[in-house]
């Protein structure tokens, strides 16, 4: 991995604890004007500074993303389908010239082992490797498995493997039971998707779990800006994913926060945000 290469994955994953909290934004590309971003703009700028990278297409960074941010952008590169068709049969949208002068320090597509898309998926995935190592970009595959297969350890598993040895420099991918026979079968960093709203306790308790089983982060979307307070809620999945809090330790710093009393949202002192 070459300079440019690490330079660009330490701008996701904090040097400090080697972790990423990654805000999903990039719903809209197959599902329109998702419940809780119909107004991105408004969404994501009170978020992103407490984000590490921002997950989001190309269309929505240009016209809601304020370009003097300071936030990482990993730009989805993929689509294709809306959610009324067949979501595998996805191609390449974005080319890297394009994430290069939008200044993204990661490319992102789908891919959908089991499928009746895996072969293409696959493919252009090796394509989008090869790509992105002559522009030294990391790739994140984005796993998903087929709709008669389970996302559990075996199949998600399955996927994530096939993806690392296919050449993405991350995968991220869902939270199962066994999750860390996933990760230790995965030889690059895996970060998990938060999938549907949560309750916000148990959201926590599933970002705990996964970052417990082994996992380098999280790439959450809905259950943080769905929430009924979401920068509480971000704030809240920071402090599991860098600061070692417990679920129990993160959700009485949510309600703290989300009750406006940021006097007494506090972690112990050893914990502290590096």
């Amino acid at each position: 991995m070459d300079w440019g290469m690490k330079n660009r994955m330490s701008a996701v994953f904090r040097p400090e604890t080697g972790r990423a909290v990654m805000l999903a934004v990039d719903h809209g590309y197959f599902q329109g004007p998702t419940t809780g971003l119909e107004s991105p703009r408004d969404v994501v700028a009170p978020l992103l500074p407490h984000a590490d990278a921002l997950m989001c297409t190309r269309g929505l960074l240009r016209n809601c993303v304020d370009p003097s941010t300071n936030a990482p952008v990993v730009l989805r590169v993929s689509g294709g389908p809306s959610v009324l068709k067949e979501l595998s049969d996805e191609e390449i949208t974005t080319s890297m010239q394009e994430a290069v002068r939008l200044n993204a320090v990661g490319v992102g597509m789908s891919i959908f082992v089991g499928s009746e898309n895996e072969r293409r998926n696959i493919v252009n995935l090796g394509r989008l490797v090869n790509e992105a190592e002559d522009w030294g970009m990391p790739v994140l595959a984005i796993t998903a498995v087929g709709r008669e297969m389970e996302r559990d350890a075996r199949y998600l598993g399955l996927c994530c493997r096939i993806a690392a040895e296919i050449g993405a420099h991350y995968v991220k991918t869902y939270f199962c039971k066994d999750f860390e026979k996933v990760v230790q079968g995965t030889p690059v960093p895996v970060v998990i998707a938060g999938g549907k709203k949560l309750p916000e306790r148990e959201a926590l308790e599933l970002s705990y779990n996964a970052i417990q089983g082994g996992a380098s982060g999280v790439d959450m979307g809905r259950n943080i800006f769905q929430s009924e307070h979401p920068v509480a809620m971000i704030r809240a999945v920071r402090a599991v994913v860098h600061q070692k809090a417990t679920a129990k330790e993160a959700f009485d710093l949510y309600e703290s926060l989300a009750r406006g009393r940021e006097e007494v949202a506090q972690l112990p002192k050893s914990r502290k945000a590096r």
